[in-house]
């Protein structure tokens, strides 16, 4: 068998997000850390290799058994992310696409005249008592994404078993964090309207309402 299956959704973010953006030059009094924008309508964005990376190695914490380099990830994981490894190439299985925000007139409308926010952070010099004062710019709480993943169904007996490692990684993924300086509060994220949707092949509609409750389930934290 073989089929795409179109996954779609919002990802919404609960805190201020960065991914770090291009600073090659960078003005006196400019930000010091920005955001990555869309060139074409410089609204932020996020790269899907952001988003893909993150999953894979929240999931590589939860199903390898010592760290180790991605090609050398549990099977599982190699199976859906695909792998570089000598002798072993695999391709992924999911296809991520770059999200840009969609709801900026809703952002907008709530009287917000920036799309993004410049949060000013200082880091102390303990020996000195210096601080050293930087601005960073984030995408702010409320913006909403849309995401869309394509899984390539190869072997049917195996597409629920991804399926539940790709809800998984989902899952850590709300109760982790999204871009940089996730310790101090940055990128925490939910998933909302989750839809998994034939777009090439014959696939039995059992096998995707299957899927969809796997994929609800797992963001709703429910086992």
């Amino acid at each position: 068998m073989y089929g795409k299956i179109q996954i779609t959704g919002k990802l919404e973010l609960l805190t201020g997000m960065h991914i770090g953006g291009a600073s090659a030059f960078a003005a006196i009094g400019a930000v010091d850390a920005p955001i990555i924008k869309d060139i074409g309508t410089n609204l932020p964005m996020i790269p899907g290799s952001s988003l893909k990376g993150k999953i894979r190695t929240l999931l590589a914490r939860e199903y390898n058994e010592t760290v180790t380099e991605p090609e050398n990830d549990h099977m599982c994981l190699t199976r859906l992310f695909g792998t570089s490894k000598r002798g072993g190439i695999k391709r992924s299985r999911l296809l991520f696409s770059d999200m840009v925000l969609s709801n900026a007139e809703d952002l907008r409308e709530k009287g917000l005249q920036s799309l993004t926010e410049i949060k000013f952070e200082n880091t102390i010099n303990r020996a000195t008592a210096m601080a050293n004062p930087r601005q960073i710019e984030r995408a702010v709480r409320g913006s909403v994404f849309d995401f869309e993943l394509i899984y390539e169904l190869e072997k049917e007996e195996e597409f629920l078993e991804d399926m539940e490692i790709l809800g998984e990684g989902m899952k850590l993924l709300q109760y982790d964090y999204l871009g940089g300086h996730g310790s101090r509060g940055y990128g925490k994220v939910r998933f909302q309207d989750v839809l998994a949707e034939v777009a090439v092949g014959d696939v039995p509609e059992q096998l995707i309402e299957k899927c969809n409750q796997i994929l609800l389930d797992a963001i709703a934290g429910r086992e």
